[in-house]
């Protein structure tokens, strides 16, 4: 039995009609084409739908008890179909975001709001990454979106940036360097450092300042697993460290002083996903995040300028 759909809408709307004529125009096609459909499709059930005369047509018992199947199935399979279309447009779902600290910052609140809003239909699951995972849970395929901090090494991963802040040196407030206003790459080149515990050479190398320091001897870099951990071991003046500017809000610490390094390229936060594992739900989040960066005006100067009178300029690397 051939039963397509297509012949069950055609008997769906002439059981409406009522009228061979007024169903085809409906239908936008030939009279004739659509009273063969129906011939063909009572020769597919087994079984006489309609009672026909030259001003209209009824429905037979067996039509009756038929149409009663072809409505039901006629609306499940729409619903279905819409479904699928929501689904495959990401406006239902569950979708999983890593983070590392302080997520988008100020911005986070206002961004899964708004994806709130517009994905009603959403399941929102959120997980925070330690240093050890700079990729927040996308290298392990945990999550489908997430917030990170570029450069990372994994060449999956794609990033569109939020916004770039500038980098401080984190010291103790008894450190040699904890009464600068500012300080420049030059001055730091020296002094150990606490890294994340991280495999990712391109994170490694970026807050290490590597890129700066051909012909000069690297320091000692003390592996640290979490920002806590980093900040305690700091104030204890067992190492400095370089972090985005935003650190002095989400870690407070009266045993740390923050100082802006002037000339080292600021610290993008960025929505990124797998380039390998691209869900709709995904570019969706992006999306609202950049309408959400763009209307905070206020609120991304904040983040990007937090120090108030002083200028950046961006020194060259060595080579």
């Amino acid at each position: 039995m051939d039963l397509t759909v297509r012949k069950l809408r055609y008997f769906a709307v002439v059981a409406e009609e009522r009228h061979f004529t007024r169903a085809a125009t409906r239908l936008f096609m030939a009279q004739q084409s659509l009273s063969r459909q129906i011939r063909d499709l009572e020769e597919e059930v087994g079984a006489l739908l309609f009672y026909r005369t030259t001003r209209s047509v009824e429905l037979t018992p067996a039509g009756e008890a038929f149409l009663i199947g072809v409505q039901s199935a006629l609306a499940s399979l729409d619903a279905g179909i819409e479904e699928a279309r929501r689904h495959d447009a990401g406006a239902v779902g569950h979708l999983r975001i890593g983070f590392g600290l302080g997520a988008a910052l100020e911005l986070t609140p206002y961004i899964v709001e708004e994806f709130s809003r517009q994905f009603p239909n959403v399941e929102i699951e959120m997980r925070e990454f330690g240093l050890p995972d700079q990729s927040a849970g996308l290298s392990e395929q945990w999550a489908e979106v997430a917030i990170i901090r570029p450069p990372l090494s994994d060449p999956n991963i794609v990033a569109h940036t939020l916004f770039v802040e500038p980098r401080v040196l984190t010291v103790s407030v008894r450190h040699a360097l904890a009464h600068r206003k500012t300080l420049s790459v030059n001055d730091i080149l020296d002094v150990p450092l606490a890294v994340g515990r991280s495999t990712d050479e391109e994170y490694r190398r970026f807050w290490s300042l590597q890129d700066f320091r051909t012909g000069v001897t690297e320091p000692l870099l003390t592996p640290t697993t979490s920002n806590t951990e980093e900040i305690e071991l700091i104030a204890a003046g067992l190492a400095c460290t370089v972090n985005p500017a935003a650190i002095m809000r989400y870690i407070p610490h009266a045993g740390v002083r923050y100082i802006p390094i002037i000339d080292v390229p600021g610290s993008t936060l960025a929505i990124a996903w797998r380039r390998d594992r691209v869900s709709p739900l995904a570019l969706a989040f992006n999306r609202v995040a950049q309408e959400v960066r763009a209307r905070e005006v206020e609120t991304v100067e904040g983040i990007e300028n937090p120090f108030s009178g002083v200028v950046f300029t961006l020194a060259v690397p060595n080579s």
